[in-house]
C-alpha cells in the first residue's frame, strides 16, 4: 500500500470514527477565542469554535455547570458539586484538578471578571432576605467584597468599571412571554453614581444577562415574542436585534471578541456580531454514554407507589418505578410481571389471582391492561378509549367487571365478558373515590362529592344499570365497605361535630376546632335487620328460639344464580332474561387456570364457600342507618370481615404519621377498639377472602391475619430480600417526556391549552429528547415545552439524577468572618441578631457560653490557626450540630480565651438572617411610629406561617395602625384565614368595674388603619392575600407589582422518577368575570420601589412609605377612644 493510500485510509477512518460519535444536548456555552466550553451529560466539555469531537473536562457524577473562561484564556471557573453543595471552582482550561473557591452552600456561580482580575460571582450566602447578591472574589488570596447592590443576580463589567447587571433572579416558573412583576431587567451601576439606573424599564418583559463588548451591552430579551440576542448602547439606547428565532428560544449565551456563542434547541450556535453570520457548531461527544446504561435501583421499596395482596394473601403485586412485580409472602419466586416500556399504576390481582389488572400508558394513553401474574405471556390491552389520565381501577370479586375513573371526573364500568367499557356516572364537582364491590359483584359502592362539597356514598346496580344515593348530603361520608354476608354497608362519616375549644375567650383569639369528628355507621340493606351491636333481650331471644324450634321444610338445595348480562347504561329495562345454566361461581377460565403460578404445587380442588346474593331495598334506606358503638376519632379507611371492622386511627387531626391499624369487633358483648398494628401505618388492604391484611409501615410490607388482636409482625414481612430492579434511562426519559406532555394536557385549567396546538408542540420538542443524555437535560426540554403555555406555576424539577457519593455540608457560626492579616485571625464583622424573646434563635457565637461580640477575633477553629487564603467555613464542613473549639481574642483587650460553639447548618443560618430582617423591620416600625403601628411579616402562606401572624398580630392588636408585610411571600393557601381575622369588626364593647381593658366584640378585631406591603417577589397566595386585602377594603397596597401567578396547583402530576413539570390547575377570577392576577400581578395602590444600592445600604423605602401613610391616616381619622357611657341610675325613689 502506498503512503498516499495509507493516509487516505487514515483520513477516511478518522472521519468515519468521528461521524459515529453521538450528538448530545449542549448548553451554557462559554466562548474564548477559538475555544468553546459547554455543559453536556452534567459535565464540562471543550471544543473548537469550528466544531468537532469535544473533550470532556470533568467527570464527577454530580453536575458541573455555569462555565466562565478568564479573559486570558487560562482558567475555567464553574459551579461544582463535588461535596454536595453548589460551590465555585477553578481549573486550568487545558484540564486539571479543580480548586474550590467558596464554601457558601448556596449555588455560587461566576459571571465575569473585573479589570483587576477579581471574579464576579453570585451567592445567597450573605443577603438577609432570600436574594441573590453579587460578590467579587480574589481567587488567589480568597478575600471577597460584596458589590453594594441588592437583588443583583448576574453582571458584566465595562472597561471603565461600570457594572451592568440583571436585577432579580429567574422567577422560577417556566413561562414564555412573562411580563409579571418579577420580570428581569438590565441595570447599570457606575463609579460615582449614587443609585443604579434601569436600562430596559421601557419593556415589561424579560431582559437579562448583560455582557459588555466593544462599547455595547449585549443581552437576552424576549422582545418580539421569543428570547433572542439583543444589544444596546451604554445608556440603553440604540437597540439592535441580532437573532430572530421563534420556534425555540435562546437559553444562554456568551460574547467574546466580536462573536456570540448561544444555546438554541439542543445545539450551540456561533454568531458573528458584525456580519450576522450564524451557524450551528457541529459537535460530537467522545463519550461512553454512562447515564444511558441500564440503571439498577438498590431500594425498590422506596419507589413503590402501589401494593395490593392476592385474593388469599399469598402474594403481593407491587408497582415500583412504574413497573409491575409480584412477590410471594414468604417463599416463592419474585416475578417482574410486565416488561413493557411504559408506566403502570394502580395494579391489582384479578379475582382468581392468575392475572394482574393495571393502568398503563404503552399505547400513548392510560388504558386498562391485563398482565399474567407469573410473568409468562404478553400483557393484553383491555381498553382503547382513553383520552385523559385514569386514576384507579377496582375489579369485581366475580371477575366480570372492572370499575375505573379518570381525571375528567367520570366513572366507567368495563364488562370483560361483553368487552364493553361504559360510563356510568360523571361528577361536575370532583373525582370519585372509595370504589368497592359487594361480595357477589352486583353492586358497586363509591363516594361522590356533592354541590355543597360534602361527600356522599352512592351505589350502582350492575343488573338494572341504575344508581342511588345511600347517604344524605348533610355530612361527609366515605370509605364504604360491604359486610361479607351482604346485609350491611359500613362507612365512615364526620358527624361528631363538637368543638374542642369551648369559648372565644383567651389570648390569641381561640377558634372552634373540630377534632375526632369521625364515627362509624352501618346501613341495613334490607328491612327487618337487627344490628349486630344491639345487646340481647328476652323478646329477641324468644324469637330466635321459636325460629330454631320451627319445623324445617324440605327444600331443594339453595343455589346462587349468576348475575345476568349487564345492560348498557342508558338502555331501557328489557323483559326478564332467562337465566343461563349454572356455572361455577368465580371459576377461572381454562386459560386463566393454566396460568397459575409455577412455584405453587398443584392443589386438589377445594369447594369455594358460597357467595351470598346481595339485595338492596332502596325504599327508606336512609332511615335504616345505625351508629356503630365505636368511639369517635380521626379515622380513615374501613374494611369489614365477618367478625370485625378494621380502620386507621390517628392522633390529632392532621397528624397522619401517628395512625395505627385498629379493629372493632362486631359483637353485642361490650366491644372495644383493639390495636392491631401500632403507629406509623401508611395503608392497609384486606384480602378478597377477608382472611388476611396487607399492612405498609414505611418501606416494610407485612401480611397479617385479619383478627381483632395485636399482630406480631415478626416473620410476617413480605419476602423482598435481594429485590433490585433496573431501568433503561432512555426508555424512561422518552416515557416521562410524553407523560409530562400528557399530564399537562390533563391537568391544565384550560382544556383549550391557551390556544396552543399541544399535539404539534409534542412533535416539535420530541426530537430534542433523542439528543438528551442526562435527566437534567430532559428537564430542560420539558421546561421549554411547558413554557409555551405562557402560564405561571410551571415548575420543572428533575427526579432521579446522578449524584456523587459525598454530601458534606458547610456550617455556620451565625456571623460574618473576614481575615485580618495583621492579627492573623478571622474578625467577626457582623453577628446576625435575633428577637430577645426568642433566645433559641441566637447565633452560635452569641450564646452566653461563647459570648463573642462584633470586632472579636477567632484565632483558630479546632486547633487549626487562621491564615491567608483559608476560608474558616472549610473547617466547619460537616460540623453542623457538633461542638467546635474556638480560640477567641476579644476586641476590648481582654485575655484570649477558649470557647465551645455548636455551628448551625447553612439552611439554619439563612433562616437566622431572614429572622434578623423580620425583627429589625418590626423595630423600625416601632421607632418610626412611636409605637403606634403594629407590624406582621409573613414569609409564606403555609400552615406553619400562621405562627408568624400570631406572634406579630395579637401582642399589638390594639394599636392605631397595622402593616401586613407580604414582600417575598412565597405563597401557600391560608389567605382566607388571615383575611377573615383582619376583616373582623368591633361592634360592641365591654365595660368592667375597675380600669379599662381592650375588650370588644368581635374579640381581637383590629380597630385601627391597615396597609399591605408587596414587592416583585410576592407570589401566589401572597398575591391573593394582597388582592383580597384591597378588595375587602382593609387598606391600601403599597410597593411594587407582584409576581403574577394565580392559577393554583396541586403538584400531584408527579412523574415515574418523582420529577415533575407542575401544571397550573385552578384559574382564579373575580365577581366581575375577569381573570385575576395571572400573568400580570397585583398593582399596588401606591408604587414605591426599594432601589438596589440604597436597599443594600440598609434603607427600606417601602416600609417607610407604609409607616408614613398610616401615620397620616391616623392623624386624619383618629381611632376613637370610646369610653363607656355613664352608668344608668336605676334607684327607685319612694313615692310620697
Amino acid at each position: 500500500m502506498s503512503v498516499r493510500m495509507f493516509a487516505a485510509c487514515v483520513i477516511v477512518g478518522a472521519a468515519s470514527w468521528a461521524a459515529a460519535q453521538p450528538e448530545g444536548f449542549y448548553r451554557q456555552p462559554a466562548l474564548h477565542g477559538e475555544t468553546i466550553v459547554f455543559v453536556s451529560e452534567g459535565d464540562l466539555w471543550r471544543v473548537a469554535a469550528s466544531g468537532g469531537v469535544a473533550q470532556r473536562l470533568t467527570t464527577h457524577p454530580s453536575v458541573e455547570d455555569n462555565p466562565l473562561i478568564s479573559p486570558d484564556g487560562a482558567t475555567l471557573y464553574f459551579t461544582g458539586r463535588y461535596e454536595g453543595p453548589g460551590e465555585l471552582y477553578a481549573m486550568p482550561l487545558s484540564g486539571g484538578a479543580p480548586t474550590r473557591l467558596t464554601y457558601d452552600g448556596s449555588n455560587a456561580a461566576a459571571w465575569g471578571v473585573s479589570g483587576s482580575g477579581q471574579v464576579l460571582f453570585s451567592t445567597g450566602r450573605y443577603a438577609t432576605l432570600p436574594n441573590a447578591q453579587l460578590h467579587l472574589l480574589d481567587a488567589a488570596g480568597g478575600s471577597r467584597t460584596a458589590v453594594p447592590l441588592a437583588q443583583a443576580a448576574d453582571g458584566s463589567f465595562a472597561a471603565d468599571g461600570t457594572l451592568y447587571f440583571t436585577r432579580l433572579p429567574f422567577q422560577g416558573s417556566h413561562t414564555r412571554g412573562y411580563v409579571g412583576g418579577t420580570a428581569q431587567n438590565v441595570w447599570r451601576f457606575g463609579p460615582g453614581e449614587g443609585e443604579a439606573v434601569a436600562l430596559t424599564a421601557d419593556y415589561t418583559g424579560t431582559s437579562k444577562r448583560p455582557i459588555v463588548w466593544n462599547g455595547r451591552v449585549y443581552f437576552l430579551s424576549d422582545r418580539g415574542g421569543a428570547m433572542n440576542v439583543w444589544s444596546m448602547g451604554p445608556g440603553g439606547d440604540g437597540l439592535t436585534r441580532h437573532t430572530a428565532h421563534r420556534e425555540f428560544e435562546v437559553q444562554s449565551f456568551s460574547v467574546q471578541n466580536g462573536r456570540a456563542a448561544y444555546h438554541l434547541g439542543a445545539d450551540i450556535r456561533l454568531l458573528d456580531l458584525a456580519s450576522g453570520e450564524d451557524r450551528v457548531v457541529p459537535i460530537t461527544l467522545a463519550t461512553d454514554l454512562d447515564q444511558e446504561r441500564e440503571k439498577w435501583i438498590d431500594r425498590p421499596m422506596s419507589w413503590v407507589t402501589s401494593a395490593e395482596p392476592s385474593p388469599d394473601g399469598g402474594r403481593v403485586v407491587l408497582v415500583a418505578r412504574g413497573q409491575v412485580f409480584v412477590a410471594p409472602h414468604r417463599q416463592g419466586r419474585l416475578v417482574q410481571a410486565a416488561r413493557v416500556p411504559s408506566r403502570f399504576r394502580a395494579a391489582k390481582f384479578s379475582h382468581d389471582g392468575a392475572h394482574v389488572l393495571a393502568l398503563g400508558d404503552a399505547s400513548g394513553e392510560v388504558e386498562v391492561w391485563k398482565i399474567p401474574a407469573n410473568g409468562v405471556g404478553e400483557p393484553q390491552q383491555l381498553t382503547s378509549d382513553g383520552d385523559v389520565l385514569r386514576w384507579d381501577l377496582v375489579p369485581s370479586p366475580d371477575g366480570r367487571f372492572i370499575a375505573h375513573h379518570d381525571k375528567n371526573q367520570r366513572l366507567f364500568l368495563m364488562d370483560t365478558t361483553a368487552n364493553t367499557n361504559s360510563k356510568i356516572d360523571e361528577s361536575p364537582v370532583d373525582s370519585f373515590a372509595g370504589l368497592t364491590w359487594s361480595a357477589d359483584g352486583r353492586y358497586l359502592a363509591y363516594v361522590e362529592t356533592g354541590a355543597n362539597l360534602l361527600t356522599r356514598i352512592k351505589v350502582y346496580d350492575t343488573r338494572t344499570n341504575t344508581s342511588a344515593h345511600l347517604t344524605s348530603d348533610r355530612y361527609d361520608s366515605a370509605s364504604p365497605a360491604f359486610s361479607p354476608d351482604g346485609k350491611w354497608l359500613y362507612f365512615l362519616s364526620d358527624r361528631h361535630l363538637v368543638t374542642s375549644v369551648s369559648s372565644p375567650w383567651g389570648s390569641h383569639q381561640p377558634d372552634p376546632f373540630l377534632d375526632k369528628k369521625t364515627r362509624i355507621y352501618a346501613l341495613a340493606l334490607t328491612k327487618g335487620l337487627r344490628s349486630p351491636f344491639v345487646p340481647r333481650d328476652e323478646v329477641h331471644d324468644a324469637q330466635l328460639k321459636a325460629e330454631k324450634e320451627k319445623p324445617k321444610e324440605t327444600t331443594p338445595k339453595e343455589t346462587t344464580p349468576p348475575a345476568p348480562p349487564a345492560i348498557q347504561p342508558g338502555t331501557p329495562p328489557a323483559d326478564p332474561v332467562k337465566e343461563p345454566e349454572k356455572s361455577p361461581a368465580g371459576g377461572a377460565s381454562p386459560a386463566a387456570a393454566g396460568a397459575s403460578s409455577p412455584e405453587k404445587p398443584a392443589e386438589k380442588p377445594v369447594e369455594k364457600p358460597k357467595v351470598p346474593s346481595v339485595e338492596i331495598d332502596f325504599d327508606g334506606i336512609m332511615e335504616r342507618l345505625i351508629e356503630v358503638p365505636a368511639p369517635n376519632g380521626n379515622y380513615a379507611g374501613l374494611a369489614v370481615t365477618e367478625k370485625a371492622l378494621f380502620f386507621l386511627s390517628g392522633g390529632p387531626a392532621g397528624d397522619a404519621g401517628k395512625r395505627a391499624l385498629v379493629a372493632f369487633p362486631i359483637t353485642n358483648e361490650n366491644p372495644e377498639v383493639k390495636t392491631v398494628v401500632d403507629a406509623d401505618v401508611a395503608s392497609f388492604t384486606l384480602t378478597q377472602d377477608r382472611a388476611k391484611i396487607l399492612v405498609r409501615k414505611g418501606d416494610v410490607l407485612s401480611i397479617i391475619d385479619a383478627a381483632a388482636s395485636k399482630a406480631d409482625l415478626d416473620k410476617k414481612d413480605v419476602n423482598l430480600a435481594g429485590w433490585r430492579l433496573s431501568v433503561i434511562p432512555r426508555e424512561e426519559w422518552r416515557q416521562m417526556f410524553t407523560e409530562s406532555w400528557r399530564l399537562m394536557r390533563d391537568y391544565f385549567y384550560d382544556p383549550a391549552m391557551h390556544g396552543v396546538d399541544w399535539k404539534a408542540l409534542h412533535r416539535r420538542f420530541l426530537p430534542l429528547v433523542d439528543r438528551v443524555r442526562s435527566r437534567e437535560e430532559l428537564a430542560a426540554v420539558m421546561a421549554q415545552m411547558v413554557a409555551e403555555l405562557a402560564a405561571l406555576h410551571h415548575f420543572v424539577r428533575p427526579g432521579d439524577v446522578r449524584q456523587g457519593p459525598d454530601s458534606i455540608a458547610s456550617a455556620s457560626l451565625g456571623c460574618v468572618l473576614e481575615y485580618s492579616p495583621g492579627d492573623r485571625g478571622w474578625r467577626i464583622t457582623r453577628i446576625y441578631r435575633h428577637d430577645p424573646d426568642e433566645p433559641q434563635r441566637a447565633a452560635p457565637v452569641a450564646v452566653p457560653t461563647v459570648g463573642a461580640r462584633e470586632g472579636d477575633l477567632i484565632l483558630s477553629i479546632d486547633g487549626v490557626e487562621a491564615g491567608p487564603g483559608l476560608d474558616p467555613h472549610r473547617l466547619l464542613r460537616n460540623k453542623a450540630g457538633r461542638q467546635v473549639l474556638l480560640r477567641i481574642r476579644p476586641a476590648g483587650g481582654e485575655p484570649e480565651r477558649d470557647a465551645v460553639a455548636v455551628p448551625i447548618s447553612m439552611g439554619a443560618e439563612a433562616d437566622l438572617r431572614y429572622h434578623e430582617w423580620q425583627w429589625t423591620r418590626r423595630e423600625l416600625v416601632r421607632e418610626w411610629s412611636g409605637g403606634r403601628i403594629a407590624y406582621v411579616h409573613l414569609r409564606a402562606m403555609g400552615g406553619e406561617n400562621f405562627t408568624e401572624f400570631v406572634k406579630g398580630y395579637y401582642p399589638d392588636f390594639n394599636k392605631d395602625g397595622l402593616i401586613v408585610d407580604v414582600r417575598h411571600n412565597r405563597g401557600g393557601n391560608i389567605d382566607s384565614w388571615l383575611l377573615s381575622k383582619l376583616s373582623r369588626k368591633a361592634w360592641f364593647y365591654w365595660s368592667q368595674r375597675r380600669g379599662r381593658a381592650p375588650l370588644w366584640n368581635m374579640q381581637f378585631a383590629f380597630r385601627g388603619h391597615m396597609a399591605c406591603l408587596v414587592n416583585e417577589m410576592t407570589a401566589s397566595d401572597g398575591e391573593a392575600f394582597a388582592e383580597g386585602f384591597r378588595r375587602l377594603g382593609l387598606g391600601p397596597v403599597i410597593g411594587t407589582r407582584t409576581w403574577g401567578g394565580e392559577i393554583w396547583l396541586s403538584s400531584s402530576n408527579v412523574l415515574v422518577d418523582r420529577g415533575i413539570a407542575s401544571a397550573s390547575e385552578f384559574g382564579v377570577y373575580g365577581p366581575e368575570g375577569e381573570w385575576l392576577i395571572e400573568g400580570h400581578g397585583v398593582d399596588p395602590d401606591v408604587i414605591v420601589d426599594n432601589p438596589p444600592h440604597a436597599t443594600f445600604n440598609g434603607e427600606d423605602a417601602q416600609l417607610k412609605a407604609a409607616v408614613d401613610a398610616l401615620l397620616k391616616k391616623i392623624a386624619e381619622e383618629p381611632i376613637p377612644d370610646l369610653p363607656p357611657p355613664p352608668h344608668p341610675v336605676k334607684a327607685i325613689t319612694p313615692r310620697p
